[in-house]
C-alpha cells in the first residue's frame, strides 16, 4: 500500500460484516487467508446445520487484510433487510418454510439429547488423540533430507492438514461454545449476570492445568539440582530426567504457534529463552474453594425450582470449556507450526539458492505459487517484498468495526421455541466474545476478570513477540487483543489490559485459568 493511497472499506458481501481480531490478526498471510476463509464457513455451516440452527454459516471474509464475519441466514441470505415484516409474517414464515421447519425438528432434537456430552466424551476417548498422531507424523518428517519435489508435496500436506484440522476446529464450536452460551443465556434469565457466571468456570480446563502441573514439577527439579540456569541448554545439562522431561515437552509443544493465528507468528521451539522462562516461571493455580463458594453464592440466587437445572447447566459448560481450551492448540496452533515448519524449509533453500533475500518471504506466496517454478524465482524477491511491505501496512490500518448495512434479526418471539433457544445462545457467545460488532462505549470502560487487584509494571505491546522481548514476571500487558496463541506469554503476566473482546475472548478465558486479574 503505497503512501497516500485511500483505504477503500467496501463490504464484502451482502449485510452486515464485523471485524473480528479474536482470531485473525491484522495483515494476515495469503495462505491463512486461503485457510480460515474455507475453513470458518464450511465448519460453521456444517455445525448450524447439524445441531439445527436457523443460520446457513458464519461467512467469513478479508478486506484491506482485516478478518470480517457475518452471520449468514437460512432464508434469502444474500438478500438483507434493514426493515423486518411484520412479526405474524415472520412467524408464519419460520414455520411453514421447509427448511426452517427441518431446522426446528433438528433443534428440538438438539436440545433434548445434548449432543455435545458425546462430542466432548469422544474428544476425550480418541479424537483429540487421532489428530495429534497426525500432527506428529507431519512433524517427523525429515524435512532438510526431502528432495526439492517431496518438500513442495509436504507443504501442500501441511495446508490440506489445516484445512481438515480447522474446520473441524469451526465445527468443534457448536459443543464447546454452544454449552457456554446456553448457560448464559438460560440461567441468566433467573437473575445472574454474566461476568457472576463466567467466573464460575474458573479451573474448568484440565487442559490448562495439567500442562501447568508438569512444569511445576519440572521446575521444581531444576531448583533442586541447583542454581537458577542462564540458557535452555545449561537447563538439559541437570540431569538426563530433566533433560528428558524438557523433550518430552517440546515434542508436544515445540511447534505449537504461540504469538499469533499466521505463519509469520513463532513457534515455542524456536525461542529457547522463552521455553526456559516458562519452566522457571511455572506456577498451578488452584482457586478450587473460591470457586465452591461463589458457586453456592449464585446458586442461592436462582430460584429453588430451577437449581437442579442450574447445577446440569453449570456442569455442562465446565465440560464444554475443557473443550475450547484444547481445541484451538489441537486442530489449530499446532497444524499452523507445522505449516511455518515446512514453509521455512522451503525459504531456507531459496534463500540458499540465491533467488529470495529471506526465508520468511515463502509467507507472501499464495497456495498455487508453491510449486516448481518458485525455485526460478516466480514469484521473484522483489515481488515478495512488495507484498510482505503491503502487508504490513494493513496491520497499522485503524479499520471499521463494521461494514455494510444493518441487518434486521428477527425477534426470538417470532421464531419456534426451539430455534429461539439455539439462535439465542449463538447471539449470547458472539456477544461476549467481542464478535457482534456492537460498539457499546465511546469512553474509557471495561470488563474486569479476577477477584484481586494487581499493581505491576504495564508493558505495552502491539505483537507477541514485543511482549516476550519486554515483559518479565509479573508485568501488567497491554496489548489491543489476544488470541489463544498468547497463552503463553499471559502466563508470564501479573495482568493483561486488552482493547477489543469480551468476557468470554480468550484473554478473559485464560486469564480465569491463571488466576490473572484482566
Amino acid at each position: 500500500m503505497s503512501e497516500g493511497t485511500s483505504v477503500v472499506w467496501d463490504a464484502p458481501g451482502p449485510g452486515q460484516w464485523a471485524r473480528d481480531r479474536s482470531h485473525m490478526p491484522a495483515g494476515c498471510t495469503p495462505i491463512v487467508q486461503h485457510i480460515v476463509s474455507r475453513a470458518m464457513p464450511a465448519g460453521m455451516r456444517r455445525m448450524f446445520h447439524d445441531l439445527g440452527a436457523p443460520l446457513d454459516t458464519l461467512d467469513a471474509r478479508f478486506v484491506n487484510g482485516q478478518f470480517y464475519t457475518r452471520l449468514r441466514p437460512l432464508i434469502a441470505p444474500d438478500k438483507p433487510s434493514a426493515k423486518l415484516p411484520p412479526t405474524v409474517v415472520l412467524k408464519l414464515a419460520s414455520r411453514l418454510h421447509p427448511g426452517m421447519r427441518r431446522r426446528t425438528r433438528t433443534a428440538a432434537r438438539t436440545l433434548t439429547s445434548e449432543p455435545w456430552n458425546q462430542v466432548i466424551h469422544d474428544w476425550h476417548h480418541g479424537g483429540k488423540a487421532a489428530i495429534e498422531a497426525e500432527n506428529l507424523r507431519l512433524q517427523d518428517a525429515p524435512l532438510a533430507a526431502l528432495d526439492d519435489t517431496a518438500l513442495l508435496a509436504h507443504v501442500h500436506e501441511c495446508i490440506g492438514h489445516c484445512l481438515v484440522n480447522w474446520e473441524h476446529h469451526f465445527w468443534l464450536h457448536g459443543y464447546d461454545l454452544g454449552p457456554i452460551g446456553r448457560y448464559l443465556f438460560e440461567v441468566g434469565r433467573w437473575g445472574p449476570t454474566p461476568t457472576e457466571l463466567l467466573s464460575l468456570l474458573e479451573g474448568a480446563s484440565p487442559s490448562t492445568s495439567a500442562p501447568a502441573r508438569t512444569l511445576v514439577e519440572l521446575r521444581r527439579a531444576v531448583e533442586a539440582s541447583g542454581p537458577p540456569p542462564a540458557t535452555l541448554d545449561e537447563l538439559r545439562g541437570r540431569s538426563s530426567e530433566i533433560a528428558a522431561a524438557v523433550d518430552a515437552f517440546l515434542r508436544q509443544r515445540g511447534v505449537v504457534l504461540f504469538s499469533r493465528y499466521d505463519l509469520d507468528g513463532i513457534a515455542l521451539g524456536e525461542r529457547p529463552d522463552l521455553v526456559l522462562a516458562v519452566i522457571m516461571n511455572a506456577e498451578h493455580y488452584d482457586d478450587a474453594a473460591a470457586v465452591d463458594a461463589r458457586t453456592a453464592a449464585v446458586r442461592a440466587t436462582v430460584p429453588v425450582e430451577h437449581q437442579a437445572r442450574f447445577d446440569l447447566l453449570l456442569g455442562q459448560a465446565r465440560a464444554a470449556m475443557d473443550l475450547r481450551d484444547d481445541n484451538g492448540p489441537t486442530t489449530a496452533e499446532w497444524p499452523l507450526g507445522l505449516l511455518r515448519r515446512s514453509l521455512l524449509e522451503l525459504g531456507r533453500r531459496l534463500v540458499e539458492r540465491e533467488v529470495i533475500s529471506r526465508a520468511d518471504l515463502v509467507f507472501e506466496l499464495q497456495p498455487d505459487e508453491v510449486g516448481p517454478r518458485v525455485f526460478d524465482g516466480s514469484p521473484d524477491d522483489a515481488e515478495l517484498r512488495r507484498r510482505h511491505d503491503a502487508r504490513q501496512a494493513q496491520k497499522a490500518l485503524d479499520a471499521p468495526v463494521v461494514l455494510g448495512m444493518a441487518e434486521a434479526a428477527p425477534p426470538l418471539e417470532a421464531l419456534p421455541k426451539p430455534l429461539a433457544e439455539l439462535v439465542g445462545m449463538v447471539q449470547t457467545v458472539l456477544q461476549h466474545m467481542g464478535m457482534d460488532g456492537v460498539v457499546t462505549t465511546t469512553g474509557l470502560h471495561g470488563a474486569g476478570i479476577g477477584t484481586v487487584p494487581v499493581r505491576g509494571r504495564a508493558r505495552v505491546a502491539s505483537t507477541p513477540e514485543q511482549a516476550l522481548d519486554v515483559l518479565e514476571p509479573g508485568d501488567v500487558l497491554v496489548v489491543a487483543g489476544t488470541t489463544p496463541a498468547y497463552n503463553l506469554v499471559l502466563s508470564l503476566a501479573g495482568g493483561v489490559v486488552t482493547a477489543e473482546g469480551g468476557p468470554m475472548c480468550h484473554a478473559a478465558v485464560i486469564a480465569r485459568e491463571l488466576g490473572n486479574p484482566a
